[in-house]
């Protein structure tokens, strides 16, 4: 067996390749599951009411969602590595179709629970599988169109999640929001099995049973302690967060330690950072999630608890957003193959500064138009970040660290998620407890609270207008054993 992942173009029957029906089937697939990261969040009133819990349990089908990614991504890049395209596919379908079906039909709240955890899994497959397929089948010429449309599942599944839930609940019970998705994923499991072939020469390697320990104490405690330090800031925390994120930081320096010792025989190759281009690509991916996944969070409460609008009408005002990120991804895709990152990166990074800027002057009497307009300039900032980043930073990498590359990528996703949702709520909490005590009414204090939190937003994204500019076009690369 070779000692790098060879890529194969997928062969149907008489032989013919059709590179581009097998990743259309893996985007479909990816945007299907990821969809289902944020979909509960405008769910939970319901069933908090139906279940009879209270929202620090009912926040658990969000968080565990999240915990379960965080352990199993890691791994990916091992099981990318070991096991044909073909059978991780299966798995990931597979297991996010049984969790599907699981949550569709719970009785009580722990099965509800159990489902999504078993989704979770399937989903945290499907992003690494999706991008390494592409990484192996597409020249390096037309990447930046194909991670154009990687972006359209990274970006704007989890932004039109709310909306799309919004739209299920005004008219059916929440059980229709698994109902609706499992017909899709059992299509694409049928298909899946018949379409995807093996792109890449699995090879035998031992798996390091301490470094997944290890990953799962790193990554599950970070972002449990993250998730937590806005239930701590309100006072609803069964663990202080400082518990979990001591034991996650802790166990990330073990961690780290064992790859760069592990070398070859590493669970997740660190050595993609050793890249110059990979880690600043990175770097600023992770501040595009923090604002995303922040505004993602923010804004609802906005919209609800200041403006008074309806569940549904806060997913129609948060949907112009998501749709312009959709429909820009694989334009600003086909101009990075023609111009490179850095005209698209650096004007992406200012827009979405200037966005959250301009959303600090939300208050009591903002219009929704005026919402709707910042929310879109936000998104247009990120949708010219995020296609090029994601190319420049797995592109910039050898053919062998391309399951690890999408797999570390795809593990920062979801730490800097709940890094910037813990920030927004945490200031957000605190301003509300600080406007309340000094005699303002809550909506007026929800307002402040708002305002600060996206105070922070802007000077983080500021920052990452800076480092914008060190953004390189990755060099052509070749195959280093």
């Amino acid at each position: 067996m070779s000692d790098t992942l060879t890529a194969r173009p997928p062969r149907d029957a008489e032989g013919t390749a059709h590179p581009r029906r097998l990743i259309a089937l893996l985007v479909g697939s990816a945007f299907v599951v990821i969809l289902n990261e944020t979909i509960m969040s405008v769910a939970l009133p319901e069933l908090m009411r139906e279940f009879a819990v209270p929202a620090t349990t009912a926040q658990w089908l969000t968080t565990a969602f999240l915990l379960t990614m965080a352990v199993v991504i890691p791994v990916t890049g091992y099981l990318l590595t070991r096991f044909p395209l073909r059978s991780v596919f299966v798995a990931a379908m597979g297991s996010f179709s049984v969790g599907t079906l699981v949550a569709a039909l719970a009785p009580a709240f722990p099965v509800l629970l159990t489902g999504r955890v078993v989704q979770a899994v399937g989903t945290a497959l499907m992003m690494p599988l999706l991008i390494t397929t592409i990484l192996n089948l597409v020249e390096p010429e037309r990447r930046g169109r194909m991670m154009g449309t990687i972006s359209i599942v990274i970006s704007v599944a989890p932004a039109i999640g709310p909306t799309v839930s919004g739209l299920v609940l005004d008219s059916l019970s929440w059980r229709w929001m698994f109902w609706l998705v499992l017909p899709i994923a059992l299509l694409s499991l049928a298909l899946g099995t018949r379409w995807v072939r093996n792109v890449t020469e699995p090879r035998r390697v031992p798996v390091d049973v301490l470094s997944v320990v290890l990953s799962a104490l790193a990554f599950g405690g970070l972002i449990y302690g993250l998730s937590s330090i806005g239930e701590s800031a309100a006072g609803h925390v069964p663990v202080a967060p400082w518990v979990p994120l001591v034991v996650g930081g802790l166990a990330l320096v073990a961690f780290t330690v064992r790859q760069l010792s592990l070398r070859d025989r590493a669970l997740l190759d660190l050595r993609a950072f050793a890249v110059p281009s990979f880690s600043i690509a990175v770097a600023l991916v992770a501040v595009s999630m923090m604002a995303l996944f922040g505004t993602l969070i923010l804004l609802p409460l906005y919209l609800q608890n200041v403006l008074g609008l309806t569940t549904l009408e806060t997913g129609l005002v948060l949907l112009p957003g998501g749709l312009t990120m959709g429909l820009l991804a694989p334009v600003v895709g086909r101009v990075f193959d023609r111009v490179g990152p850095r005209p698209l990166v650096a004007p992406g990074a200012a827009v979405t500064s200037l966005a959250l800027w301009g959303m600090t002057s939300f208050d009591v009497t903002t219009g929704q138009p005026t919402v709707i307009g910042m929310h879109v300039l936000m998104s247009i900032g990120l949708a010219l970040m995020f296609t090029p980043l994601l190319t420049s930073a797995l592109g910039s990498l050898p053919q062998h660290l391309y399951s690890h590359g999408s797999a570390i990528v795809s593990t920062l996703q979801q730490v800097a998620g709940a890094a910037g949702t813990a920030l927004f709520i945490t200031v957000m909490t605190r301003g509300i407890a600080s406007g309340t005590d000094a005699g303002a009414t809550v909506v007026d204090a929800t307002a402040d609270g708002i305002h600060s939190a996206l105070m922070y937003g802007g000077m983080i994204s500021a920052a990452a207008v800076v480092v914008a500019l060190l953004v390189r076009r990755p060099a052509a690369q070749h195959d280093e054993a």
